[in-house]
């Protein structure tokens, strides 16, 4: 079953550039480049070149910036190392150095395509921040609101008739895109709501839910035509798979709470199983309150017997899947060898981890049968022993050779406190928002989605096995 992400809050969404210039109190004006631009914060600096203390997506603010701004090769190589560090947009402040925006800045902003905005001499830099922070604040309120009235709607659309094609139906309105069910064979689209993806994006959604829906892993994402997918896994061997235009910071959140709702509606379950399961998820909003008890639970994947029923009353559990060869079971019991089956048992986990637990037990059901033993248990080898020294270092060189050795420590506190904005903020001694927007700079940077479990996993495994910058 899929983790309902939420532990942590979404990264803050960025200010569109045109509120800014709606802003009456700043007065600003868009002199040149285009409008269309999202400004992640704040930066201040008359250095006539700032690039080694940006992160990307600033409004980067300047009264000067020496002789940069007057000379037409200067201003145009000024402009240049702005673009190539991501700068969101120039603010060049008229006062006191400058009656106006110089020209040759005006020009190199257009060849650049770099927005320009005029800062009157009324309007201070501290004004211009606070209310770059006030509007990702508002942005960030109105995202939350929306996930939380999007989780309702899919709560309320699972209690109906027909509630699988009810909930795909709300997801794919909620995230403005098209959802489905595909069934074991990654291909085969079971159930789907919204406007069909093109060829190319379901061919490669089919890959990510293949990846998933053996229990591998819980989440997966990629790009296609333009596209972004997800794939979540819903155990039994089917996936959720989702594809949108876009991909806004709570939607990852609204996927997986759609996800634990499809998990438990096509689930193989005892008769009643899934209406107290789906009724206690529903009025209670966690995983563990749906399964009955906080755990640890156990996967069990089981081969051999002639009464699944029987292996599972004898595990203390209702909770059995006899379909397919291989039996699968989930108890709160430590399993013991069963006469005539031979069994693979995860490690103990919570209830947001079962599908890692399901694997687990998969992977410790084939050493037992390789090993002719009754009974194998998960044993963590540790990831970094399937990997030689030398190739680890090289691959994560390669994987993080676009991040300073900054953005890398940013990155590393942030892993380390599973992105909780407020530790990593403390452990690094900033403030959180520094924090948001140095992850925001990296994710750009690696063009990674670090919400994929996927893809934080190799970053911690690359970040401890890198050279010391």
């Amino acid at each position: 079953m899929p983790k309902p992400a939420g532990a942590d809050t979404p990264p803050t969404p960025a200010v569109g550039l045109g509120a800014l210039l709606a802003d009456q109190a700043l007065d600003l004006r868009l002199v040149a480049g285009p409008e269309q631009a999202e400004v992640h914060g704040v930066h201040a600096s008359e250095m006539p070149d700032p690039s080694p203390y940006l992160l990307g997506g600033e409004l980067l603010l300047t009264a000067g910036a020496g002789d940069a701004a007057e000379a037409p090769d200067a201003a145009d190589a000024y402009v240049r190392r702005l673009v190539g560090s991501g700068v969101a947009a120039l603010g060049f402040g008229v006062a006191p150095l400058h009656a106006e925006v110089p020209p040759a800045l005006a020009e190199a902003c257009v060849r650049h395509g770099l927005p320009l905005l005029e800062v009157p001499p009324q309007t201070r830099f501290t004004a211009v921040a606070r209310a770059v922070w006030r509007l990702m604040a508002e942005a960030r309120t109105r995202e939350l609101r929306r996930v939380t009235e999007a989780q309702q709607a899919l709560a309320a659309a699972a209690a109906r008739p027909d509630p699988v094609a009810a909930v795909l139906r709300r997801l794919a309105a909620s995230l403005g895109g098209w959802a489905a069910l595909l069934a074991p064979a990654p291909e085969a689209v079971s159930a789907a709501a919204g406007p069909a993806p093109s060829a190319e994006a379901m061919a490669a959604l089919a890959a990510l839910a293949g990846r998933v829906a053996p229990g591998a892993a819980a989440t997966a994402t990629a790009t296609a035509d333009g596209v972004r997918l997800a794939a979540y896994a819903l155990g039994g061997g089917q996936a959720l798979g989702v594809a949108t235009a876009e991909r806004v910071p709570g939607d990852h959140t609204i996927a997986s709470v759609a996800a634990v709702l499809l998990a438990l509606l096509t689930a193989d379950r005892p008769a009643g199983a899934e209406a107290a399961a789906l009724t206690r998820l529903l009025l209670g909003g966690s995983p563990a309150g749906a399964l009955g008890g906080p755990g640890p639970w156990y996967a069990v994947h089981a081969r051999g017997g002639a009464d699944p029923q029987a292996l599972a009353a004898a595990l203390g559990t209702v909770l059995v899947d006899p379909a397919g060869p291989v039996v699968r079971l989930l108890t709160e019991r430590d399993p013991d060898p069963q006469p005539g089956w031979r069994l693979g048992v995860s490690a103990p986990a919570e209830p947001d981890a079962l599908a890692a637990a399901d694997a687990q037990a998969r992977r410790a059901l084939e050493r037992a049968e390789a090993a002719r033993t009754p009974l194998a248990r998960h044993t963590d080898s540790g990831f970094a022993g399937l990997v030689g020294a030398a190739e680890a270092r090289a691959h994560a060189e390669a994987l993080l050779g676009p991040l300073s050795p900054g953005l890398r420590d940013t990155l590393r506190a942030w892993l380390a406190h599973h992105g909780s904005w407020d530790r990593s903020a403390a452990a690094l001694g900033v403030h959180r928002n520094t924090v948001r927007q140095r992850i925001a700079r990296a994710a750009a940077l690696l063009d990674r989605d670090l919400d994929d479990p996927d893809t934080r996993m190799e970053l911690w495994f690359a970040l401890t096995r890198a050279p010391e910058a």
